[in-house]
């Protein structure tokens, strides 16, 4: 694992934290209030950033695997 790869991870687990204390604090808020509302915008953006983030980490992870394969020009002999 490289550092980007380990800091990548470190911001996945804090908006997944993050997004499941909005889960917590949203199960106990009024439905109808406007504050269950801003929970639920936030809870999908969370989402959405994770999405992001995880597709990040991936195509990391596949160019790391690609340099591998050959480090000077990526390819394979």
């Amino acid at each position: 694992m490289t550092s980007d790869t380990g800091l990548a991870t470190l911001v996945i687990e804090q908006v997944l934290e993050l997004s499941a204390d909005a889960h917590i604090e949203r199960r106990m808020t009024a439905q109808d209030s406007a504050a269950f509302h801003r929970l639920t915008g936030a809870i999908a953006a969370y989402g959405k950033a994770l999405s992001l983030l995880l597709a990040l980490e991936e195509r990391e992870e596949f160019y790391a695997l690609i340099a591998q394969v050959n480090p000077v020009t990526g390819l394979a002999h």
